[in-house]
């Protein structure tokens, strides 16, 4: 335990309430404001994407014993079910056997996670907007407008957990020697759903994280509890094939039947859905240094905005709390340079995964639908059953391991040169099994 501190953070999403749940509990004050209503009081829907839990979360779950209770109000996702345009079905599993992603609604998790932090005895301050923050003194402005008159709030320390447009990031942008960048994707998403059947049932696999890979385009899919799916369509916003072209009825159904033929029987509201929802934007931020002195710091989304291909932004934003946890088991009462270990072992991370992310949207709009993609895919998970020590798969390396993601990525790197040398095998589609092939990877790994 830490001597009790008074503590603010900024942001009821996901990553600022499991942080608040981590603050109570070594013995600190917690106060955490949000500018929007108590998520528990409004509909969640209409710009949505279905979040996975996968081991670096459950780890920050496990940690103050609230893994049992997620997993109460997730299902296990154990594969990809890639949807051709031909009809045909696909599955890509997942990791050994057993080892599975959890689907999860955000608004359900978002509102059971307050429920969890307000019985921890964490107070939260909804429809309070922060518009600044003195660094050098931890010192928040509240105020009904930008430009009204502001209510100073004094604390101890204060952590920006408010996501890609961080408020309190952007007061730190104006310290000197403050890297930032910002990159908006071409690529913008809607969300859309499927119903779940009368007798409450999914209309197709609940345990599946269902693709239709288009190229520059693709839909996707996550289970609800309800029986329900919350789909996302990822396109371009302009050109071919993008959201500027569906501007009507007639070419929306059309689009649809062409594309995602199979649709038409599940996804019973598309023309509704889609012109009622709004079309959401995919920014990837990165920023440095995540601290100011021993006052603030950034977590989550306010530190590294990533897109969500690899289904990693939560996970990767309780890992930080992971971290920052060890930090304050490890230094105690020195924050500056609890602050400083922190934002040098997650940096390099969150870049890494944030490369991962984008790399993901390629593999997952257009790989999934190639044979020879499929193949290199099923000759890893072949070969990695067989030598375990010799080799882990890229994607359970970063899901199913605590590996740090920069490990990962490089490591992918190197095995995916391997295999590029093993696809162009003669007769690889006959062979891919052998021992020829299993002698000539145990080669190049050395």
């Amino acid at each position: 335990m830490q001597t009790p501190q008074k503590i603010a953070v900024v942001g009821s999403g996901l990553v600022g309430t499991l942080l608040a749940i981590y603050l109570k509990k070594q013995g600190h004050t917690v106060h955490v404001y949000d500018r929007s209503p108590d998520i528990r009081t409004v509909e969640f829907s209409g710009r949505s994407i279905n979040l996975v839990m996968s081991n670096r979360g459950w780890k920050a779950m496990e940690d103050v014993g609230l893994d049992d209770e997620i997993r109460r109000i997730g299902i296990p996702v154990n594969k990809r079910a890639i949807h051709l345009t031909d009809g045909k079905l696909n599955y890509q599993h997942y990791g050994k056997d057993g080892e599975a992603i959890f689907s999860l609604s955000r608004g359900v998790l978002n509102r059971r996670m307050i429920d969890l932090a307000e019985a921890e005895g964490v107070t939260f301050f909804f429809d309070h907007k922060i518009w600044d923050v003195t660094l050098t003194t931890a010192t928040l402005h509240l105020g009904d407008s930008e430009k009204g008159e502001w209510t100073e709030l004094q604390y101890d320390k204060i952590f920006g957990a408010d996501g890609a447009f961080s408020r309190i990031r952007h007061r730190m942008q104006r310290q000197s020697m403050f890297d930032y960048s910002q990159e908006f994707m071409k690529i913008g998403y809607k969300e859309l759903h499927i119903p779940a059947n009368d007798d409450g049932t999914h209309k197709i696999d609940k345990n599946s994280l269902h693709i239709w890979p288009r190229g520059n385009f693709m839909l996707m899919a996550l289970a609800n509890l309800d029986g329900s799916f919350t789909c996302t369509l990822f396109m371009p916003f302009v050109g071919e094939n993008s959201f500027e072209q569906l501007n009507d009825e007639a070419k929306l159904v059309d689009f649809f039947a062409k594309y995602f033929p199979d649709t038409e029987t599940v996804i019973l509201d598309l023309v509704k859905d889609f012109f009622k929802n709004p079309t959401s934007y995919l920014a990837i931020m990165k920023c440095y240094p995540w601290a100011f002195e021993d006052k603030v710091a950034l977590i989550g989304d306010a530190a590294h905005a990533i897109v969500p291909f690899y289904g990693h932004g939560m996970n990767a934003g309780f890992e930080d709390i992971t971290i920052l946890n060890q930090m304050m088991n490890k230094y105690g009462d020195d924050w500056e340079t609890i602050f400083k270990e922190y934002q040098v072992s997650r940096k390099p991370n969150a870049d890494a995964i944030a490369e991962l992310s984008l790399r993901n949207f390629i593999e997952m709009s257009t790989k999934t639908a190639d044979e020879k993609f499929l193949l290199q895919k099923k000759i890893e998970k072949w070969f990695s059953d067989k030598h375990p020590d010799k080799w882990m798969p890229l994607y359970s390396r970063v899901t199913f391991s605590l590996q740090p993601y920069a490990e990962a990525l490089a490591i992918g790197d190197f095995q995916n040169k391997i295999m590029e040398e093993v696809m162009q095998m003669e007769n690889i589609e006959e062979k891919w099994n052998s021992s020829e092939v299993e002698n000539k990877i145990i080669t190049l790994l050395k």
